[in-house]
């Protein structure tokens, strides 16, 4: 197996990791053949795979600069992957050249490629780190010396949450996460579930059974269930909705079926 140049020491390249098919997905380049085999696999189920991950971006996109404009300019952006054309850091530092952000990722591909995209930027880290663990991220040297928490902090948990089993607790890491936050943070958000994908749920369980098969379960949550993250947040409008739906720039008529699987939205700390 080709090992490519920029792969970090110590990786095991013949094990997938989701947020390398994730960037195969958005058409990136920082990915094995292990990866690419395995988003193959899961898009024989649904085919419509990459249009999910760029409407997920698109609504991050959208959120990011909702954020700004309430006057939010700190980010920590949890299971952030690995950069892509733009990226939170890129949106946010577009609208306001004051914006902060932190991103944290367990995958030390998206790691080690973050620090060479940040490199030089004053006002961006990463930091290598697991949602499971809260206190790790929001004691590590990234968030203390670029985020103020005593300030309003958008928090993005985008297509990472369903990830995390239910045996690992993400509500509680979600709800310590919030607790840490200063009123007027915002929780923006996106999920997997069932619910909106344009296939029969057997056909999209065979996407689910890939993800099992390599050892990173897909968690596909019905809407309450999502709705529960956002417990102690006020929810902005239009709410909970799938991702073309939620403040459009474009009729979301004219998106393709599959950008309409799974749920986004974003809350407000009161």
């Amino acid at each position: 197996m080709e090992r490519p140049a920029w792969a970090p020491p110590g990786i095991d390249i013949s094990v997938p990791s989701v947020s390398r098919i994730y960037d195969y997905y958005l058409g990136g380049s920082h990915n094995f053949e292990v990866d690419r085999d395995a988003a193959r696999r899961a898009m024989e189920f649904m085919p419509g795979l990459p249009k999910i991950m760029q409407a997920n971006r698109a609504f991050m996109r959208r959120a990011v600069h909702h954020a700004v404009a309430e006057g939010v300019t700190q980010f920590l952006d949890i299971g952030s992957g690995i950069p892509t054309f733009g990226n939170v850091h890129e949106i946010a530092q577009r609208a306001t050249p004051e914006a902060r952000v932190v991103y944290v990722d367990h995958d030390p591909v998206a790691v080690a490629h973050s620090r060479a995209v940040l490199e030089g930027n004053d006002h961006a880290g990463i930091t290598a780190a697991d949602l499971r663990k809260p206190q790790d991220i929001l004691g590590s040297p990234e968030v203390r010396e670029l985020l103020d928490l005593d300030r309003p902090v958008a928090l993005l948990l985008v297509a990472v949450l369903h990830f995390v089993e239910d045996a690992d607790d993400p509500h509680a890491a979600v709800a310590e996460l919030r607790d840490a936050l200063a009123p007027g943070s915002l929780l923006i958000l996106t999920h997997a579930s069932f619910e909106g994908i344009p296939v029969p749920q057997e056909q999209a369980g065979g996407t689910v059974g890939v993800y099992r098969d390599i050892r990173s379960p897909l968690v596909m949550r019905s809407r309450d269930q999502v709705a529960r993250f956002f417990e102690g947040y006020e929810m902005v409008e239009p709410g909970l909705v799938s991702m073309p739906r939620w403040r459009p720039e474009t009729p979301p008529e004219q998106e393709d079926p599959y950008a309409f699987s799974g749920f986004a939205g974003v809350g407000r700390k009161g």
